[in-house]
């Protein structure tokens, strides 16, 4: 049975080049790794920027929301929306549940 298929770095098409200089220690380092894994340094780098990247997008994505969420909640305090029927209805069956 051949399972699905997977797209590894190395089975996509490159169209763009990444170019970057480093130290002999980093190479080493990088090599290590990557012999460690059983991969290729192309593909462990590739992998490992990759990762790197979405987890930046995802950390500034969290911090954009809670900084939105935070000026939301003080501006709910500061600025109090006036109670609707449905909040009323809300309340009212709060209380009946709950013989507050």
């Amino acid at each position: 049975m051949v399972g699905p298929a997977t797209h590894s770095p190395r089975s996509r098409v490159r169209g763009e080049r990444l170019e970057t200089r480093v130290t002999a220690d980093q190479k080493n380092l990088i090599e290590r790794a990557a012999a460690l894994q059983g991969r290729t340094v192309t593909d462990f780098v590739l992998t490992s920027v990759q990762d790197a990247a979405r987890r930046a997008i995802e950390e500034h994505q969290r911090l954009d929301l809670s900084v939105r969420d935070s000026e939301a909640f003080v501006d709910a305090l500061l600025k109090p929306q006036p109670a609707n029927d449905r909040l009323r209805e809300t309340v009212r069956r709060y209380r009946q549940a709950t013989g507050v």
